[in-house]
């Protein structure tokens, strides 16, 4: 387990190096300037751009920048003068953080228990519901359900605030568009695995043991049915926490997605930068974390990696 944790995180570093190289060579190479505006002169944009370093050779800026990266430092913003990186960053995050894990919380716990009801219910309308509602839910896409939640709660009903994060009730609207996709999936996922689990022998003995369904259902079932809903809530819960940009600009949220936008928009190539490396660190750690757990979880990768160690 060990190896296998030392591997993960090595691979781990790599992969941010290679976006880190990848990201800084195209945002050099994006047209324009970042101070080029109508109202200065291409004299003064050379003096402005020699001052950040922007004069040197590619290879020089790549050197300084990660020279820098490896202390922590991420920059200042260029269209921000006197704000860093680190401080947008400090600012924007834990208003993606909260609304992206809400959201992950959201379609964890209504995803699970509707997959659940779904595997073990005999109605058929039950069943055949929840089935068409996750199609509907995981076929629109969540650009259109902002905009139709927002109409519908906000300017018809008049029942949520449209824009801000001035109170919990604004968070409402943009965390149910979110957590709509991720909702349909996680029950697919806990249906299929559940269903699966419900048909091995170990179900089987436990029943022949005389152990409530319950017990089995909770203690022994949902453990390992919630293996595959972690590997899919890895992947969604980087997407979340990183920011959603049409979310955030539907419902006026002040998060990194909003940010991310911003700056390309501006040209703003160290906050480009910063924002990448930062959002690529959180997907990379929040891939390990959910890696390790499902190794932890499943004892057939225990095995595995143990035969492997050895």
């Amino acid at each position: 387990m060990a190896v296998y944790t030392l591997k993960r995180i090595l691979t781990g570093l790599l992969s941010l190096f290679v976006l880190v190289s990848v990201a800084f060579f195209l945002t050099r190479l994006m047209p324009g300037s970042p101070f080029e505006t109508g109202n200065s002169s291409v004299q003064v944009q050379a003096e402005i751009e020699a001052e950040y370093g922007l004069d040197q050779p590619f290879l020089v800026q790549y050197q300084m920048y990660l020279s820098n990266l490896l202390r922590g430092d991420l920059g200042m913003s260029y269209k921000k003068p006197g704000t860093s990186v680190t401080d947008v960053i400090s600012r924007a995050f834990p208003v993606t953080c909260k609304m992206g894990g809400l959201a992950v919380l959201f379609s964890l716990g209504l995803g699970t228990i509707c997959g659940v009801w779904q595997a073990l219910t005999r109605q058929k309308a039950v069943r055949n519901g929840i089935f068409l509602a996750t199609i509907l839910g995981s076929a629109i896409p969540n650009f259109v359900w902002a905009p139709l939640l927002l109409l519908v709660f906000g300017l018809k009903l008049k029942i949520l605030p449209v824009a801000g994060t001035g109170n919990w009730q604004n968070f409402i609207l943009p965390v149910l568009t979110l957590a709509i996709y991720p909702t349909c999936v996680v029950t697919r996922l806990t249906r299929n695995a559940f269903s699966r689990e419900m048909q091995k022998d170990y179900v089987v003995l436990a029943k022949a043991k005389g152990l409530g369904k319950l017990w089995i259902v909770c203690v022994h079932v949902l453990k390992n049915a919630c293996i595959p809903v972690l590997q899919y809530m890895g992947e969604a819960a980087a997407f979340l926490l990183t920011g959603s940009f049409v979310v955030e600009s539907v419902f006026t949220i002040p998060g990194l997605g909003r940010e991310f936008v911003n700056s390309i928009a501006n040209r703003d190539y160290t906050l480009i930068l910063g924002l990448t490396v930062f959002m690529g660190a959180v997907v990379i750690g929040i891939h390990l974390l959910t890696d390790l757990l499902c190794a932890f979880l499943n004892p057939k990768v225990r095995l595995e990696l143990s035969s492997g160690g050895e």
